[in-house]
């Protein structure tokens, strides 16, 4: 997400002093920021101590939280940047809690009677779950993202080899759509429920998860969907929700409350959500509904070479 991001961003204004973080010391990202910082883990104990230090060192005016844990942590200790004068790329912290969750979020659309719901049990015998869900069904962690740790059963040894874990760490789900009906939504949410701006692209996964290809659509039916979710969680900046289409429905998989791994996709596609952070937490600014180029990507291995030294 982070290295399609500093692209993003320089595309919208190129006088931009971008500072990019990573754990790791020889990350490639840092090829394409102004400015690189080691960063500890965020659950370390000095990640407080050593933010700070890069927003003062760099006069950073905006930030912009990458991966899950960032997002969580800054959502949930605002205290971590109190004092500080500087602008967040975070969205409603309901809905971050919410969406850590794969239960909690269940157990809130089954309160709404939201029919986009995927059924979802924390117990249960295998013969239950069988009669509940059919075979294949799938085992989720109820904590987890872009597909990790998922268990696909088949059969009892299939389930008894994780059954244990089914209540406090996974879910059961039965297994809904085929793989090449998933699509993901970008919405830019207001605060207030309402959607300022999407695109919306049906795509293949990956084996670890992520967007391998994908195909610009528009889908009347899902713009619908999405703009009854927003309403409901009322998300802001960029939210990423990611459904399976199931006949002529559609099935909510999850809802990231983040900039996904797809922005630099969607910016190719003329939806750039660096610009639109930017605009709006900056400078108050929503954006509008941009023209979307139709269009098909695909993603590849890159090399990133350098011939005069052996670091960056």
């Amino acid at each position: 997400m982070g290295y399609g991001l500093l692209r993003s961003l320089r595309q919208a204004d190129s006088a931009l002093h971008l500072v990019g973080t990573d754990i790791y010391s020889d990350a490639v990202g840092q090829a394409w920021a102004d400015v690189f910082e080691q960063a500890p883990y965020t659950s370390s104990p000095d990640y407080q101590a050593w933010l700070r230090g890069v927003i003062e060192r760099h006069k950073v005016d905006l930030l912009i939280p990458g991966i899950e844990q960032d997002v969580q942590r800054l959502s949930a200790e605002p205290r971590i940047l109190r004092g500080m004068p500087i602008k967040v790329v975070l969205n409603n912290a309901d809905l971050v809690r919410l969406t850590q969750d794969k239960w909690l979020m269940h157990q809130e659309l089954l309160r709404m009677d939201e029919p986009t719901r995927i059924p979802s049990y924390i117990e249960g015998t295998y013969e239950a779950l069988v009669e509940r869900l059919g075979l294949p069904f799938i085992l989720k962690p109820r904590r987890s993202y872009a597909s990790k740790g998922l268990v696909l059963v088949t059969s009892r040894a299939d389930f008894t080899a994780y059954g244990a874990a089914l209540g406090e760490v996974l879910v059961a789900q039965p297994l809904v759509g085929s793989d090449d009906q998933e699509y993901t939504v970008g919405a830019f949410g207001d605060g207030r429920g309402g959607v300022a701006c999407s695109i919306t692209l049906q795509r293949r996964l990956a084996a670890d998860g992520s967007t391998a290809k994908a195909w610009v659509r528009h889908e009347s039916s899902l713009d619908d969907v999405v703009r009854r979710l927003c309403a409901r969680f009322s998300p802001v900046g960029p939210t990423n929700l990611q459904f399976r289409r199931v006949g002529t429905g559609w099935k909510l998989l999850e809802i990231n409350p983040r900039i996904s791994s797809t922005s630099s996709l969607r910016t190719a596609f003329g939806y750039n959500e660096g610009a639109m952070c930017l605009n709006f937490f900056l400078w108050g600014r929503l954006p509008r509904q941009p023209d979307i180029r139709p269009g098909f990507a695909v993603r590849y291995i890159q090399d990133y070479v350098i011939h005069d030294r052996d670091h960056f």
